[in-house]
């Protein structure tokens, strides 16, 4: 059964590049993304696997971790790691689960057989999880086009804060812009809740400064 928003996602014990992890005792109170490859030694994953090792502050940044998945084992991914760390000019500082045995890769439903390219490898699959272990988001990427993990931050940093606050997050927001006043709260109220002011656009749209800035 494939994994929905909000579901706990499963726990795991599986080998990596930097030793066997348990995953929830691995991920501990952080956020985390957790993101499969196809396979180690190919051209987009190698420029995606140092991007996110230079975006290591940004992460931590936000009490995030990343960890990274291919069929491969431990071996190929620590040579892979070598190669990854000369031609991207980085060096990787986050482990790669070895899942030879596609154990994760069906747990997270990494696999479709059905794919246009006729593979049965983990497809370019994206999670964030939040410290509950609850799936926040999900993204699935075809083998041709790279992640953006600018993105990626940019979700975690709404998830973050209209977890902590009655707002949500209008389209290409960034942090810093206005948000969206949910629907629940009434606009008396929310001239209350949000005293940086609230702008009724619509009685169903009104806008407020990020409240935490």
């Amino acid at each position: 059964m494939s994994l929905r928003l909000g579901d706990t996602v499963p726990d795991f014990t599986q080998d990596s590049s930097e030793g066997t992890i348990n995953f929830h005792d691995w991920a501990g109170n952080s956020w985390v993304i957790l993101f499969s490859h196809p396979a180690d030694y190919t051209p987009v994953c190698t420029t995606e696997l140092g991007l996110v090792a230079k975006l290591k502050p940004e992460f931590e940044k936000r009490n995030v971790k990343c960890i990274a998945l291919s069929v491969d084992d431990a071996n190929s991914h620590r040579g892979w790691i070598g190669d990854i760390n000369e031609t991207q000019g980085c060096s990787v500082n986050y482990p790669i689960l070895a899942d030879g045995d596609k154990k994760v890769s069906e747990l997270y439903d990494m696999i479709h057989p059905n794919s246009a390219t006729g593979n049965t490898l983990t497809v370019r699959s994206v999670f964030i999880i939040d410290p509950n272990k609850k799936l926040r988001l999900s993204i699935t990427y075809p083998a041709s086009t790279g992640r953006n993990f600018d993105e990626l931050l940019r979700v975690i940093d709404s998830l973050q804060l209209t977890d902590n606050y009655s707002v949500a997050t209008p389209g290409n927001w960034t942090d810093g812009g206005d948000c969206v006043v949910v629907p629940s709260i009434p606009t008396e109220e929310a001239r209350q809740k949000f005293p940086k002011g609230v702008t009724e656009v619509k009685p169903y749209l009104r806008m407020t400064p990020q409240p935490n800035k």
